[in-house]
């Protein structure tokens, strides 16, 4: 069983009152390769395959804030701040399991905030044919859906969902599905405050 989540919809995830909310795990799937449209699309871009990425903006109740992405090479830690880690990069879209943030859940009395968020970093924005849909799992619950539903934008960035600290014991998760041009824009819409440089991968 799984929620699909509204835009706007908040749902809590709770920790049971034995123990944490253990580990949170927010995946990322996609279509990498758009469908062709003959051969006009073909030379003209039109079967170019999408490398979206998925990454995360953090802040932590010291004060501390930052972000978690492959670009940049900040894939984070679970164990120690910012207890946000990102499995890894999956350049084409092909593996199975997509990509994931891991969460520490046990750690929520450390963390203010998380917005998650995707990028393409290659390809043409067409979200439709990308057909992205993020997953959010914690044990113990139904799997929170969060499906990219709205589809009218060439911007390549799009804030996904907001995760915040209630009352140390609970997240709220709301569905946001906002585009922007670029992480400098999706950061100031959410008042986080950090200073952006141009990156690439290795």
């Amino acid at each position: 069983m799984a929620i699909s989540l509204q835009k706007g919809q908040k749902v809590n995830l709770k920790k049971a009152a034995s123990s944490g909310l253990g580990e949170i795990l927010v995946n990322l799937n996609w279509n990498a390769r758009p469908a062709k449209k003959g051969l006009l699309g073909t030379l003209f871009g039109g079967s170019q395959g999408i490398d979206l990425d998925l990454g995360c903006l953090y802040e932590l109740k010291d004060g501390q804030k930052g972000a978690v992405q492959a670009l940049g090479n900040g894939f984070g830690a679970l164990n120690r701040p910012p207890y946000i880690a990102l499995d890894g990069d999956d350049r084409t879209g092909a593996a199975a399991a997509g990509e994931n943030l891991r969460i520490n859940g046990d750690q929520i009395g450390n963390i203010k905030r998380i917005l998650v968020y995707t990028f393409i970093y290659e390809g043409i924005a067409n979200w439709k044919q990308a057909d992205a849909i993020v997953t959010i799992r914690y044990p113990g619950a139904e799997d929170l859906v969060v499906k990219m539903d709205e589809y009218n934008s060439s911007d390549g960035m799009c804030g996904l969902a907001l995760l915040e600290n209630v009352n140390d014991e609970t997240f709220s998760v709301e569905k946001i599905i906002q585009f922007f041009p670029s992480h400098r824009e999706l950061d100031q819409a959410f008042h986080w405050g950090l200073r952006w440089k141009t990156g690439r991968k290795d």
